[in-house]
Parts: structure tokens; C-alpha cells; sequence
């Protein structure tokens, strides 16, 4: 369902996220959002996922020898 909502900024460039959406994320004080500004100037706000190293494991790329593997790289 879409949501609309409209903050304003204070003299200090907060602003404040309307409690729906903070709800709907589940966000919390300290939790942290993203800000991407796009070539067609909107602007998306996302979550942002703390996850710890063990979590991310299956996302990075493999070890070769003890280094990163690189595009090329063969198996």
C-alpha cells in the first residue's frame, strides 16, 4: 500500500521520519536509513541493515590463496 508523508527540515537539516514508516520498518533510535540521491533528482531512503560478518559470509566473494578473488580469477 503506498504511504505519503511530508517532514520539515529544521535549521540544523533534520528532519524528522513520520512515525508510520518508522513503524513499518521497525526502526528504533540509533537505527540508520540510507539516502540515495537519483540523476532524475528524487531521493529513495531505504533501511539500512547492520548484519555482522558471519551473517554477510555467504555474500562475499571467496579466498584464492588466501586473497579476494577477482573478476577473471579462475576457480
Amino acid at each position: 500500500m503506498p504511504y505519503k508523508s511530508q517532514s520539515t527540515l529544521t535549521s540544523k537539516g533534520q528532519i524528522t521520519l513520520p512515525a508510520e514508516l518508522r513503524r513499518r520498518w521497525g526502526l528504533k533510535p540509533g537505527d540508520r536509513v540510507d539516502f540515495t540521491l537519483e540523476d532524475d533528482g528524487r531521493v529513495v531512503l531505504r533501511r539500512w541493515f547492520r548484519r555482522s560478518i558471519l551473517e554477510a559470509r555467504d555474500d562475499l566473494p571467496p579466498l584464492v590463496g588466501g586473497q579476494p578473488r577477482r573478476k577473471g580469477d579462475k576457480p
